[in-house]
């Protein structure tokens, strides 16, 4: 089997606890790219067009692996490698800290709150967990085993050292980490509970919301109810896969729609966050046993979700 050539370090540093993008040039079969700045104009026509691709030559952005700046005449070499940093979106800060609820030399679990994005994505880039932990920390290295959604608030494993990761992402990828969440949702006393629920979910690239389909099952979550006041309840979810919004679409299949859902039942058009009225969904516990030291971890997150006063 042919190994894999690992990609050469970033010659820039980070920029707010950002990493540089990494643009490896692709083979050019036609022959349609003679110069680098012919790719790059291909490639961020949509983004930025020919004049800002132009500008960010001039200013010696696009850098190779030896940190020199990468002319724009140059003859395209497919495989070589480009660094560069992108203009950072106007961002709003998310007004809630992120806690850390362990630390050692391997690992950081952190909690994270609603509506912050865990790793750089789209329009959230420096307002992000992985990016505000690497800046206080002091921890440039520092990445994700695995990613929470931005709103939902809770437990994130992140990795001190790069040679670290793959064992921790593997954890999750074989399903060896037992992940508990909470939810406030309203309550139907004539839900049977608990029930596992088994579903196919389908989650379409630029749909918001995933849905159901008929098929085989490739999503299963257990759902308990921990208590009620009124008509809302607080549950407990444990889910057996990681299809995305699985928790949020298992609920709403129940009848029991996740309090304060942007997408779930209806999907809101607005797409603004509403810092005062989050998404009532916490991942509240992660147990695995350490790939490295063979330790047994249980960790359980500081934050609350609590029954909004007035429904009791």
């Amino acid at each position: 089997m042919r190994r894999r050539t690992r990609p050469p370090s970033a010659p820039l540093p980070q920029r707010a606890g950002v990493d540089p993008v990494r643009l490896r040039l692709p083979a050019d079969p036609e022959g349609a790219w003679g110069t680098v700045r012919d790719h790059l104009v291909a490639r961020y026509a949509g983004a930025i067009g020919a004049a800002g691709v132009d500008a960010m030559l001039a200013q010696g952005r696009f850098v190779g692996a030896d940190g020199a700046p990468a002319g724009g005449d140059e003859p395209y070499t497919a495989g070589r490698y480009l660094w560069f940093h992108r203009d950072f979106p106007a961002e709003e800060r998310v007004p809630f800290e992120v806690g850390i609820v362990h630390r050692d030399e391997r690992i950081v679990v952190a909690d994270k709150p609603h509506f912050l994005a865990t790793t750089p994505r789209g329009r959230h880039v420096t307002e992000t967990a992985l990016a505000r932990l690497r800046r206080r920390l002091d921890l440039p290295e520092l990445q994700p085993a695995h990613r929470l959604d931005r709103l939902t608030a809770g437990l994130a494993l992140f990795v001190v050292r790069p040679e670290d990761r793959g064992a921790y992402q593997t954890l999750f990828r074989d399903r060896r980490v037992r992940k508990e969440y909470e939810a406030v949702a309203a309550y139907d006393p004539g839900l049977a509970l608990p029930v596992t629920v088994r579903s196919r979910i389908v989650k379409e690239r630029g749909v918001p919301a995933a849905r159901e389909e008929p098929g085989e099952p490739n999503s299963v979550s257990r759902v308990e109810l921990l208590e009620h006041r009124g008509g809302l309840g607080r549950y407990r979810l444990v889910p057996g896969t990681g299809r995305t919004h699985q928790l949020r679409v298992h609920m709403n299949s129940l009848g029991v729609p996740i309090l304060n859902d942007p997408l779930y039942p209806v999907v809101c058009e607005d797409g603004s966050d509403d810092y005062a009225r989050p998404l009532q969904l916490l991942a509240r516990g992660l147990e695995f046993t350490d790939p490295l030291t063979g330790v047994a971890h249980r960790f359980t997150s500081r934050l609350r979700l609590a029954l909004p006063a007035g429904q009791g």
